[in-house]
């Protein structure tokens, strides 16, 4: 006889629907809450930075400057406020100077009786003593400027009176109204130049007419400073003429003033010596002005001397450069973001930089990862640095790089906060 099979019992059946039951809704809140914390946390979870991508010239620099040098001989040439700036050429031995003498007679009389900025200083009478030295100037074949007894001047037009004509006799005279006498003079003068450093450098007359008066190319750029940084002598030496008591108008023998800045110093000229010129200019270039010193020495006819100048001072001019690393706006990077934004990181402003030679001018960015951004945010600078002087521009978004939004955060989960 066959056998029964009894159904489950009704609280049996029951047990097996609310399990089963269960376990649906389970899965199913399980699931809206795997959904809930990938939303939550696709829309919460840090965004991936993004590194800019730069490329720029760790270095510029321009074409080495080739100087015109005389061909005969000594020159040197400087430009104070920029290191390197600096040359020679010829013998570095002491040669004789002739009239450039007169400009350590200025800054030594200056030391007994000094001038302050724009002063005039005592008067000084003169007598027949002076005249007497007008006519032994004439008689040794020196230049001069004529001088009458009973007459007077002001300190610096004394100095005018010696320094624009180049006259000898006005140099003899200034040193005994300063010292007393030319040896005196003479004394103090060589004490003040070994002071000074000046080890090249010795005067045995306060006029140059003595070829015992010698010098060096970088005694005489030194010197040269002296003379600039004196207001007194700076003013006068840039004179191209003055009209002074008792000896008229007097010309500057320096015929090159105002050639490409010149405006100083002073010029010499003796059978020794050959034709020579202690030089200053403010050298245009661009925007601004070089100051450069220059000298040279012994030149056979003055028409070489000032055809000799000019090229080397040319030849200095084209040395120098006016450089522009950075212009605002130029882009220094690019920043692409994974969701396809991107911005170029541009400069703020512009920077122009006066470069002497092949000087070269390095150049360093930093640079910060880039989430999202507006338009001129900085995330960046670059730094610039010329002869140890360091100048830095910003580096800024130069349109908004926007959030990746709702959309891609859901559909790249593994790309966010990496």
């Amino acid at each position: 006889m066959p056998q029964q099979v009894l159904a489950d019992p009704p609280r049996r059946v029951s047990r097996k629907v609310y399990r089963r039951r269960r376990i649906v809704v389970f899965g199913l809140l399980t699931a809206i809450l795997v959904a809930f914390v990938y939303v939550v946390g696709s829309l919460v979870a840090p965004i991936p930075a993004t590194a800019a991508v730069t490329a720029h010239d760790k270095t510029i620099a321009q074409p080495a400057v080739q100087l015109a040098w005389p061909g005969y001989g000594a020159s040197a040439i400087v430009a104070p406020d920029y290191p390197g700036a600096s040359a020679s050429h010829g013998t570095e031995a002491s040669v004789p100077i002739a009239s450039i003498t007169k400009t350590i007679t200025a800054l030594v009389v200056l030391e007994k009786k000094p001038l302050n900025g724009n002063d005039q200083g005592p008067d000084i009478a003169f007598t027949q003593r002076d005249v007497d030295i007008w006519n032994q100037v004439i008689g040794a074949g020196g230049s001069w400027a004529p001088v009458v007894a009973g007459t007077s001047m002001t300190e610096k037009q004394a100095f005018e009176a010696m320094l624009l004509p180049s006259a000898n006799n006005y140099a003899i005279s200034l040193a005994n109204w300063a010292y007393g006498s030319t040896d005196a003079f003479v004394k103090a003068a060589n004490a003040w130049l070994a002071q000074k450093g000046f080890t090249g450098t010795k005067i045995v007359t306060p006029d140059g007419l003595d070829p015992g008066n010698v010098s060096t190319t970088k005694d005489l750029i030194g010197i040269g400073k002296l003379v600039l940084a004196s207001p007194a002598l700076s003013s006068i030496v840039s004179q191209k003429n003055a009209t002074l008591p008792g000896a008229g108008s007097q010309d500057n023998t320096n015929t090159l003033l105002g050639f490409e800045g010149m405006d100083g110093i002073k010029t010499g000229n003796t059978d020794e010596a050959g034709n020579c010129l202690l030089f200053s200019a403010q050298v245009p270039v661009g925007s601004t002005k070089v100051r450069v010193l220059g000298v040279v020495l012994g030149a056979p006819t003055h028409d070489d001397l000032w055809a000799g100048v000019q090229a080397l001072l040319t030849s200095v001019k084209a040395g120098f450069h006016e450089v522009t690393p950075v212009q605002k706006g130029q882009v220094f990077g690019t920043y692409t973001t994974a969701w396809g934004a991107s911005s170029k990181l541009i400069a703020t402003e512009s920077k122009s930089f006066v470069v002497w030679s092949d000087t070269p001018i390095q150049v360093d960015l930093q640079t910060r990862p880039l989430s999202s951004g507006f338009t001129g945010d900085i995330l960046g600078q670059g730094t610039f640095t010329l002869n140890g002087k360091t100048t830095t521009v910003p580096l800024a978004l130069a349109k908004d790089v926007p959030d990746p939004g709702f959309g891609w955060r859901l559909a790249h989960p593994g790309g966010l906060g990496s």
